[in-house]
Formats: structure tokens, C-alpha cells, sequence
């Protein structure tokens, strides 16, 4: 969508011309999944595919949004003074979370807003539109109300809408890669510290190509919180002898000694899937810094399988893309990617071999599931910015 499209739609809905336009970011995990609540690092990267925003400040306390989404719901109204959680206030409650908590930490929001949006990002797909749309409404306030924001502040508003305002328990990796995305770079991320590093990332002749199952999953509905506690227990049983506070602590050494203490099999998976995927995210950074692209590429591949066995939270739809997507010529590695339970996978492929890899993945996935998978090649873009100004 170019700004003239967006400054147009807003126009056509609210009458006058917004003051500015935005765009915010879906963003991909090249590899640490399931990690970033467990105090481990995450590889994610900001894509171009993600949200627009178009706003403008009002003189009253009236919030009005729509989406070009949702275009049936209309305008939702909301006063200023009442950013309280109403689920039939759809959608509109992530921005009502994000205002609420940026009031909280001190910032003056003294009057209403007309805001537009419109995502390109596909629903339920796991590439993170909730994250996407909590950045574009933090970088909207900043703007239309010149609040001094630090980036990484607005990161943590995102996390607490997430969190304490829809009520998911997710970590810090979504909102951290589409605020601080950069382009054609990888976040690697310590999420226990939120230290970070940008990975220029390099992959030759090889683009990232995401695979849709086209199977929705609603984070807040799957055994999201589930996994989290079993892992938050495990740390527990593993302190009878231990003095840690995550699962990313450990390297598989350690772990290997102590796992004795986790009392049920389950809780013993997922704990190891937590350390491993660490571990394998700590060598990933390395291969694609080193040029290794072979190894990277088997790292992804491995992360998959412990996904799927140790973490289960694959199911038939993300198991057979990878499983196909592994078997098809010029593929380095695949896997799921996000929540999982649906959503998307991601496969990193030779570029003159996508049209095959597509078709046949395509193919298979149809005859097996009964529909059919999407595919996009992501570029990796920059993070959450204003596009123009009137």
C-alpha cells in the first residue's frame, strides 16, 4: 500500500486528511522458538510485509478507529477515559491496551485520534500482526502527541498489552524485532537482558520463503500459557539443586545432570526443548556470521524436530511443509516458526529454485491436508517508522 493509497482511504472514511502516515512490521523468527519467555535468545527479523497507519489528533477525547480489514465493523468509537479490555470492542483492544499503559508510564495523551489501519500481514498466520499493530499505535501516539519515547520502552507497552491487557502470556521477541528491526539484519537477542546484537543476514543465492498452512490459530485460545507453566515448574524442580530463574541458563550439559529432578515426562520435553533450542540458537548467529550457510540451515531443520517431539506444538499441517520442504532440491533448512499450531513455517531456499519448491510443496500439502498453502518470499525490512507527515 504507497501513502497516497493510505492518505486516500483515510480521507474516504474520516472526511479530512490524517496528520501522518505509518508502517509497522510483521517479522519472522529465523530460529529460537518458544524460547524468548524461557530466558533465552531469539534470531527473529522484520519483514515488509506488516501494518499501515494513517491518524489524526482530534480536539475532543474520542478515539475512533477502522480497519480496511474489517470493514464491516465500521468505526469503533471509544472515549479516551474508558480504555478498559470489551470484547466487543473487537481488535480496537490492543490500541486501547497500548494508550492505557503509555498513560500509566507517564506520557500525556490529552486528546482523541482518528486512526486508519490496514495489514497485509496474513490473519492468524503467526508472522505477529498483534505485535505489529501495538508498535504502529505506540509510534502513532509518539507522534501525533510528541511523547519522548525510547524504543525499547515502547517494546516492553507492547508486551504488557499482550500480557496484562488481552490476557497472552508471550515474551518480549515479537514487539522487540518489529520496534527495532533493521534492514536486511537479524535481531540476535538475549531476552533474559535484552542485550542485542544486528546480524547482517547474508544468505547468498538463498531467500527466506514463508509458508502459510492457512490453518488459523488464535494465540490466546492455544496451549500457549499451557507450555509456559510446564516450563516455569520445571525451573522450580530443577532449584531443589539448582540457583536459576529460566530455562536459558542451562547449556544441555548442565541440564543433562540435573534433568533427573523434573518429575513428569512432559515437563522433561518441553524443558529440553527450551535448552536445546538456546543452544542451537547460539550456533545458528555463529554459522551465518561465519558464512556457513550448510550448517545454519541444519540448525533450522533441528529446530523443527524438537518442536515437534519435544515441544509439540507443530500438528500436521507445519510437520508436512517441513517434512516436504526437506526434501525438495536447493532447500538449506525449514521449520515452523511462531507460536505454532498453525501459522506459518519458514524454508530458506535456492532463489532459482522457488517456482519448483512452491509447486511441490504445494502439491503435496493439498493432496495431504485438503487445501491449499500460501507461500511469500520476506524481505527483511526496517522496524516501526512514520512514513509521512502533512
Amino acid at each position: 500500500m504507497d501513502i497516497k493509497d493510505l492518505i486516500q482511504a483515510f480521507t474516504e472514511v474520516f472526511g479530512v486528511e490524517p496528520d501522518a502516515t505509518f508502517f509497522s512490521p510483521g517479522r519472522i523468527n529465523l530460529i529460537g522458538e518458544h524460547t524468548d519467555y524461557n530466558g533465552g535468545h531469539v534470531f527473529p527479523a522484520a519483514i515488509t510485509l506488516g501494518t499501515y497507519g494513517a491518524a489524526r489528533k482530534r480536539d475532543d477525547q474520542l478515539l475512533r478507529f477502522y480497519s480496511g480489514n474489517f470493514e464491516h465493523l465500521g468505526i469503533i468509537e471509544v472515549d479516551l477515559q474508558d480504555l478498559v479490555f470489551k470484547k466487543e470492542d473487537n481488535w480496537t483492544n490492543y490500541p486501547k491496551g497500548v494508550l492505557k499503559f503509555l498513560q500509566e508510564a507517564g506520557h500525556t495523551i490529552e486528546a482523541g485520534m482518528d486512526v486508519y489501519v490496514f495489514g497485509n500481514i496474513p490473519n492468524g498466520s503467526g508472522l505477529s500482526s498483534s505485535a505489529s499493530l501495538e508498535l504502529l499505535i505506540g509510534i502513532i501516539a509518539e507522534e501525533l502527541f510528541e511523547l519522548k519515547l525510547n524504543r525499547i520502552d515502547l517494546v516492553k507497552i507492547g508486551k504488557q498489552t499482550e500480557n496484562e491487557f488481552i490476557g497472552v502470556n508471550s515474551g518480549i521477541m515479537d514487539q522487540f524485532a518489529i520496534g527495532m528491526g533493521a534492514n536486511k539484519q537479524a535481531i540476535y537477542l538475549d531476552t533474559n537482558t535484552l542485550e542485542y546484537e544486528l546480524v547482517p543476514l547474508d544468505l547468498g543465492d538463498h531467500v527466506v520463503v514463508i509458508m502459510n498452512t492457512n490453518k488459523r490459530r488464535e494465540l490466546a485460545d492455544s496451549k500457549y500459557n499451557e507450555r509456559r507453566a510446564e516450563c516455569e515448574t520445571a525451573v522450580t524442580e530443577l532449584n531443589a539443586l539448582l540457583s536459576i530463574e529460566t530455562l536459558g541458563e542451562l547449556d544441555e550439559v548442565t541440564f543433562d545432570e540435573y534433568a533427573y529432578l523434573i518429575k513428569d515426562a512432559n515437563r522433561l520435553k518441553r524443558a529440553r526443548h527450551a535448552v536445546s533450542e538456546n543452544q542451537r540458537t547460539l550456533k545458528a548467529k555463529d554459522a551465518l556470521v561465519a558464512g556457513d550457510l550448510k550448517k545454519f540451515g541444519r540448525l533450522v531443520n533441528a529446530s523443527h524436530v524438537s518442536l515437534e517431539h519435544d515441544y509439540e506444538v507443530t500438528g500436521i499441517e507445519l510437520d508436512t511443509l517441513a517434512h516436504t520442504a526437506w526434501e525438495q532440491a536447493g532447500v538449506l533448512g525449514a521449520r515452523m516458526t511462531g507460536a505454532g499450531f498453525g501459522g506459518c513455517g519458514i524454508a530458506i531456499v535456492q532463489k532459482d529454485k522457488v517456482d519448483s519448491f512452491t509447486e511441490n510443496v504445494g502439491r503435496i500439502y493439498t493432496e495431504k491436508i485438503g487445501y491449499a498453502p500460501d507461500f511469500y518470499i520476506a524481505e527483511i525490512a526496517g522496524g516501526s517508522r512514520v512514513l509521512s507527515r502533512k
